[in-house]
């Protein structure tokens, strides 16, 4: 059936033919207008927006009309810019220093987007407003006051360029560029006359962060790679001390290279950020992270200090690298400065110093992948990295957009939930503080410590009540060798800082779980979700598959049922990209991928850095998830792990066969939709199986959600009620067989707080001395746990206090009777990774956790 939207294209394209020389301009309907030149898309205009969202500033790997998708891998927004009252930003490819189809995009205050026509594309995310010569530099483009864009060709300078910084020598004329590749230029602003000054003088892989500052140009680069070349280097490693050494952090005066720390670091910025000011005194900030915490650095007068912060996520953190593009310190309006690391924003103040170090306060956490954001038109803007299909076989081509919103609206997000650690299985020094830890703005605040070493010590715990640097006792705690205990601050405790000293030396971990105490419900989001149909509706539902396409921008819908658990196609539609109107058929015959659910063991095909490799996919037996009367069980390739029950309709209506389970929702992000509830689940490498020890619960739905994507910008649900009522969020086909809800990934948060019931035995039969299988506990609230056993045992619980700690501690030791039930409730406050318990004796047992 061929639709309106398909006439005008097909017009259009004989007008092309006729004169290559013409443009057109068409309006798809009342919201959206596109004008196009020799089959480019040249502007967009448009109207319509869903949560912050607006579908017609979606960028690609591309420009082309007909929206046939070439090359690239993923389309990231790497860099924004406020200039001449329009917003700019620059789209990146996944590894194309000699250049891509990628765009830089002009956005009016009406939302009316221009491609430049002449982008070079490429892998950029820099951006500096050089003062003197007042022109904004974003990536390889220099834009003077009046809008004109200059263009430094790719054969100039090669690169995937990712910082600009001001000059240390003639800075009214010079700037810096460094590149991932750690490649250092020098541009003169007025010419655009290239220099590189250095091929790679530092370790480390992914050059991301530079800023001058106290006369110093400040680098940073964020991962490591396996097979990098010192012989460039301009200076040496005899610092380098153990395999947590990756990254960089290091200091250049125009002659010299100094290392900092050999941690990976990203972002390096002051308050003026890309409005970089000559002769820059202020402090200067550089953000970084290792397995125990988010490292933020501090350069004064000369001088660096340490601040530890907690990881809401650990999606950034593999050692590569490639997962970090780019966190931020930046200005989002009213004098207000946030920084954005590891899945959490927070409030961050400008006059964060040495001695002045209050004022760092959590905002919320997020799913959303976000290289840069900034404050425009009195709203905040986020960009996003959303759609890669680097090991994503569900997507056709890579896509991201925009939100528009305010702060109030980012903290009504995610909870503000993040853990951490200052020492994690670390020979301590006796009598030397810790560096300092957040504490500043969280609710319920555990701190777990386990001594590891020989012999008994005792821990205090001092803190910082005004970010001044005077330190006060608050508390001390003994430990016996080997031995493990807590301490849960008090809700009304007043400080920005913890910091840890022990009396003699040892091997010990001191591991933090911060947690939101006002965790969403389902009422938060009833509103929102009410089209969706609810576990125990009876009416007809729309079930779908989806599928981003690939020949064009529509997004292809298999409409059909579940029946004995298995999703049966009945009708097939494309959901247009403009007019956001079903039409019958689907033409992009790449979409049948989006029919099959992704289990453990899947190879698909994936990019990595160095190469194209095209993987057959093949499929294991075994199904991601199963459960029996115990749990939900989780089937990753060499262990299992256990999960709270949900409704138990899900049991008789839908099993992992009738479900997308996982799915990369955000660029080298997954989702999984287990029994009801939503689980991020961090990556280490594209294309392989999920870190599901590292997983967090994002939301119970209770809904019967059978498949969610990413398109246009825009997450994608299935599963509305057939009598659904059209809305922002609700789009049906005129033949009423199909409909679909849209929102933002973030939109997620709403459906409620993780809940749920479970264990890792129920009336099972444990042999003595065996730990169980992990039970998850990250992220849920109110917790108890109740224990029996046919005969008198003893059970021990053990929990696992920190990711990168391999062992579990011991927490608690119940003596039960033969018969006995024993109720135990978990202290408020209380948090841990996973539980596991052990029985001294063969017995029938049941350990059951209850999650409210």
């Amino acid at each position: 059936m061929v639709n309106s939207f398909l006439k005008v294209i097909s017009i259009v394209l004989i007008v092309f033919f006729w004169s290559c020389t013409s443009s057109e301009e068409k309006s798809i309907d009342q919201a959206t207008t596109v004008k196009t030149e020799k089959g480019e898309i040249i502007s967009v205009s448009g109207t319509r927006q869903i949560s912050g969202i607006y579908p017609h500033l979606t960028t690609y790997a591309h420009a082309r009309e007909n929206g046939t998708y070439s090359f690239g891998n993923e389309c990231g927004i790497g860099a924004l810019a406020v200039w001449n009252e329009k917003l700019y930003m620059i789209n990146y490819a996944a590894h194309e220093p000699k250049g891509s189809e990628h765009k830089l995009y002009i956005i009016d205050k009406d939302k009316n987007m221009q491609v430049f026509q002449g982008s070079i594309g490429g892998t950029p995310a820099a951006r500096m407003i050089h003062k003197e010569s007042n022109q904004l530099l974003i990536g390889p483009y220099v834009i003077s006051s009046s809008g004109e864009v200059r263009v430094i060709p790719n054969k100039e300078m090669k690169g995937r360029l990712t910082a600009i910084a001001r000059h240390l020598k003639d800075p009214e004329n010079l700037v810096y560029y460094y590149d991932m590749e750690g490649m250092l230029y020098e541009v003169n602003v007025h010419t655009l006359k290239v220099k590189k000054l250095y091929h790679n003088p530092l370790p480390g892989w992914h050059g991301k962060g530079a800023y001058t500052s106290q006369n110093k140009l400040v680098l940073a680069n964020n991962g490591e790679h396996g097979h990098e070349s010192s012989k460039n280097w301009k200076i040496t490693l005899e610092n380098q001390k153990s395999e947590e050494d990756k990254g960089i952090l290091a200091e250049f005066d125009g002659e010299n290279f100094k290392v900092i720390e050999r941690r990976q670091f990203t972002d390096v910025t002051t308050k003026n950020g890309i409005n970089a000011v000559p002769n820059e005194q202020s402090p200067l900030w550089s953000m970084g992270w290792d397995k125990r915490s988010i490292r933020l650095k501090v350069l004064e007068k000369g001088k660096w200090k340490t601040f530890l912060l907690p990881k809401a996520a650990y999606n950034n953190d593999p050692s590569h690298g490639w997962f970090t593009e780019w966190p931020r310190i930046r200005e989002i309006g009213n004098g207000k400065m946030m920084m954005d690391m590891h899945g959490m924003f927070y409030d961050f103040p400008e006059t964060f110093s040495h001695n002045n170090t209050a004022g760092i306060k959590p905002m919320g956490s997020h799913l959303r992948y976000i290289p840069d954001f900034l404050s425009w038109n009195n709203m905040v803007v986020l960009a996003t990295d959303e759609t890669s299909i680097q090991g994503n076989p569900y997507a056709g081509q890579p896509q991201s957009n925009l939100w528009f919103g305010t702060r109030e609206e980012l903290t009504n997000w995610g909870p503000k939930s993040a853990y951490g650690a200052i020492w994690l299985n670390d020979e301590v020094v006796a009598k030397t503080p810790s560096l300092p830890f957040l504490i500043a703005g969280f609710d319920n605040r555990i701190l777990h410590l386990n001594n590891l070493g020989e012999i008994p010590v005792t821990i205090t715990i001092q803190i910082d009540e005004k970010g001044t640097g005077d330190w006060k006792e608050l508390q001390t705690t003994a430990l016996e060798k080997e031995g493990y205990n807590y301490y849960i601050f008090k809700n009304d405790l007043k400080a920005e800082w913890v910091r840890l000293v022990t009396d003699k030396t040892s091997k010990l971990t001191a591991a933090f779980h911060f947690t939101d105490q006002n965790l969403k419900n389902s009422v938060n989001g009833a509103e929102l979700f009410k089209s969706l149909a609810d576990i125990n509706e009876t009416g007809k539902v729309s079930h779908t598959k989806l599928y981003s396409n690939k020949i064009n921008y529509n997004l292809s819908v298999y409409a059909g049922e579940i029946e004995n658990n298995i999703f049966k196609t009945m009708q097939s539609y494309e959901f247009l990209k403009y007019d956001f109107k079903f039409v019958e058929g689907i033409k992009d015959s790449s979409s049948v991928m989006a029919l099959k659910n992704k289990k453990i063991g899947e190879e698909v095909e994936f990019y990595t850095e160095n190469s194209n490799i095209s993987l057959k996919a093949t499929e294991n037996e075994k199904e991601v998830w199963t459960e029996d009367a115990a749990s939900i069980i989780l089937h990753a390739k060499e262990y299992q792990l256990r999960l709270p029950k949900g409704n138990a309709n899900y049991s008789k209506k839908f099993s992992a066969k009738a479900t997308r389970v996982t799915r990369e929702v955000e660029s080298e992000r997954e989702l999984a939709n287990i029994s009801g509830t939503f689980y991020e689940l961090p990556i280490y490498k594209v294309g392989k199986e999920p870190l599901y020890k590292m997983m967090r619960p994002v939301a119970t739905h209770n809904k019967q959600i059978t498949e969610f994507n990413t398109w246009n910008g825009l997450l994608v649900l299935s599963g509305v009620k057939m009598n659904a009522k059209p809305s922002e969020h609700v789009y049906k086909s005129d033949d009423g067989n199909v409909a679909l809800w849209f929102g933002g990934i973030d939109d997620l948060w709403s459906l409620g707080k993780p809940v749920g019931e479970g264990g890792p035995w129920k009336n099972t039969q444990v042999k003595a001395n065996q730990l169980s299988d992990m039970y998850l506990m990250t992220g849920y609230d109110e917790k108890t746990v109740i224990l029996e056993s046919d005969v008198a045992t003893d059970f021990e619980l053990y929990i696992h206090i920190n990711h990168y700690s391999k062992e579990p501690v011991l927490f608690k030791t119940f003596q039960l009777k033969a018969g006995e039930k024993i109720t135990y409730k978990f202290p408020e406050g209380f948090s841990a990774h996973w539980a596991q318990l052990k029985s001294s004796k063969d017995c029938n047992a049941t350990a059951w956790f209850i999650y409210k």
